[in-house]
């Protein structure tokens, strides 16, 4: 089991895509340079921090990883969340506020930026396979499919020490959901909003959590949501021939097979202005890597 790249990202304010062709397409709030994506090529994966909507949130970064495992960053960089120009031999990385996470080809993981909270504190994980960054927590998979969190842990989302067989994991601001190798999912955290209300949830092949809510595609290329709909970010149950999701804060984002991408939830930034889009997609497989990690 290996990270998958993502070729979407949905941030508090913006959206980023990752074409066929490397180059990377972004939308929304352009104050904090999270949207100067322009010149990047030969990407292969994005992610975009995430923040909770609040009066005193909103800036953010976009990360992007190189086919060459080297990492691009844009955007805020008070923490210095934006300082991973040294990194190298990274095969996944992943965006949260005021952090970002790399994922070293042996298991290991790199981080930078704020860990007031101990959401950096990953300097111990071995054998990680994949990555998700929250607000104020960090989560991963191990190579055996069990989960791993460290950071803010006061409404239990760090609590997946008893997870098992994970195939993906992903953090929002409260809440933390998994994804099971026979397409179940599993939550922990804030229940308040309904975000970990994924128990019933079937044949699901990606999903991802947003600052209140969670959603999931299935194999049949249908989305499920679950959690706070606010803005109208749930209203996904029209979506078809979708495969692949990224959930921001308060809007969500899907990625057509075609390459277009469809959206829903609040566009006060512009961040759902993506109907121009075309071309996104994943880099095609070269091939099953194995993690020879230490």
């Amino acid at each position: 089991m290996l990270a998958e790249p993502s070729a979407l990202a949905a941030g508090r304010r913006h959206s980023v895509g990752r074409r066929w062709d490397g180059t990377v397409l972004s939308v929304g709030d352009a104050a904090a340079a999270g949207c100067r994506v322009e010149r990047w090529e030969d990407v292969v994966a994005v992610a975009a921090g995430n923040v909770h909507t609040a009066t005193n949130t909103g800036r953010s970064h976009t990360v992007g990883l190189r086919s060459d495992g080297t990492v691009l960053a844009t955007g805020w960089n008070g923490d210095g969340q934006c300082d991973v120009a040294g990194w190298q031999g990274i095969t996944a990385v992943a965006a949260g506020w005021r952090r970002t996470l790399g994922l070293l080809a042996n298991g290991r993981v790199l981080a930078v930026g704020r860990s007031s909270e101990g959401q950096c504190d990953v300097q111990s994980w071995r054998e990680m396979v994949a990555l998700s960054c929250g607000d104020w927590h960090s989560a991963g998979v191990r190579s055996d499919g069990s989960a791993l969190a460290t950071g803010n842990n006061r409404r239990r989302q760090c609590a997946v020490e008893g997870w098992r067989d994970l195939a993906s994991v992903s953090a929002g601001y409260l809440h933390t959901v998994g994804l099971r190798a026979d397409g179940r999912a599993v939550a922990t955290g804030e229940r308040a909003a309904g975000a970990c209300e994924v128990d019933e949830w079937e044949d699901v092949v990606a999903l991802d959590a947003g600052s209140h809510h969670t959603v999931g595609v299935t194999a049949s290329g249908r989305v499920l949501a679950a959690g706070d709909n606010t803005y109208g970010q749930c209203e996904v149950g029209d979506w078809r021939d979708i495969v692949a999701v990224a959930a921001g804060s308060t809007h969500t984002l899907g990625l057509r097979a075609n390459g277009t991408v469809v959206t829903t939830g609040n566009n006060a930034d512009g961040q759902c202005e993506v109907g121009s889009w075309s071309g996104v997609r994943l880099p095609k497989a070269s091939g099953p890597r194995r993690s020879d990690a230490n």
